[in-house]
């Protein structure tokens, strides 16, 4: 076990608070929170408070990757930090998202994950967060 970690900034064009508002939504959610491959749409449940908790189940044409969590912090418009429950990541695994406003239509994200079994899931969830964060900009643009 490891403590590896990933970033990955992105520049979107749409507003910081609907780049925020989306990853609150679960029919939003549902709509960008895909595996790499693409697939259907995910099975989404969240309960966006401090301490609220949230369910992934992303859908592929072989299997159904369930992945949750529990936000941990919850500044709107500026920073989401959740744990980040999923088969290839550590059961202390943090996600934190910050937004900052380069634009009134332009919205840079950071995207930090903490903790990983092996330098391979890390890898594996720098490729899946970037299709992520793709699949998020075709949603809200």
């Amino acid at each position: 076990m490891t403590e590896l970690e990933l970033t990955v900034t992105r520049t979107i064009s749409a507003p910081r608070a609907t780049v925020f508002n989306a990853w609150l939504s679960p029919e939003t959610l549902a709509k960008f929170m895909r595996t790499p491959t693409g697939g259907e749409a995910s099975r989404v449940k969240t309960d966006p408070v401090k301490g609220g908790r949230f369910s992934i189940v992303m859908i592929t044409a072989e299997r159904e990757i369930p992945h949750a969590g529990t936000y941990l912090e919850i500044d709107p418009h500026s920073r989401l930090s959740f744990t980040w429950e999923s088969p290839y990541s550590l059961d202390d695994s943090v996600v934190t998202i910050d937004l900052a406003e380069l634009g009134p239509d332009t919205t840079e994200i950071t995207l930090r994950q903490v903790k990983f079994r092996s330098e391979e899931a890390r890898q594996g969830h720098t490729k899946g967060w970037n299709a992520i964060l793709d699949n998020l900009e075709e949603s809200i643009s």
